[in-house]
């Protein structure tokens, strides 16, 4: 991964240190990623999800769930688009479904508890596995 980024010549290093930071991000957490994406669509087993809906989910859920750099909705409506590209017909209507659950379990949780570490979505101690993003 990291070779096909340094031979993207229309990068600028920003550019490609986030996409290192959210793809090595993504990897390292995605046991906790796709422990959060089964609690928010338990009818959809992850072996049953589209690869590209799954790994829609899982970046964007890092993003504002995980490292909460980015805002929610604005990685929300990344997602629906990335799932509109890419995706099934349904895959937009379905990103936006488990992401929107999820926002708001998270809106309320940061609501009840401003203190990030009190009640995190990020829950410490999940392993990784060998399924890429």
């Amino acid at each position: 991964m990291a070779a096909r980024l340094d031979e993207a010549v229309d990068l600028t290093d920003d550019v490609r240190l986030f996409a290192h930071r959210l793809v090595n991000g993504v990897l390292n957490q995605r046991a906790r990623l796709d422990a959060l994406i089964q609690q928010y669509a338990p009818e959809w087993p992850l072996e049953q999800m589209a690869i590209i809906d799954r790994n829609i989910l899982r970046i964007a859920i890092y993003e504002f769930a995980l490292t909460g750099e980015t805002p929610i909705k604005v990685a929300i409506n990344e997602a629906i688009e990335l799932a509109k590209d890419y995706g099934s017909e349904s895959a937009s209507r379905f990103v936006n479904g488990v992401l929107g659950a999820l926002a708001v379990h998270e809106h309320h949780t940061h609501t009840e508890h401003p203190d990030p570490s009190s009640t995190s979505l990020a829950r410490p101690g999940a392993s990784n596995d060998d399924e890429t993003p």
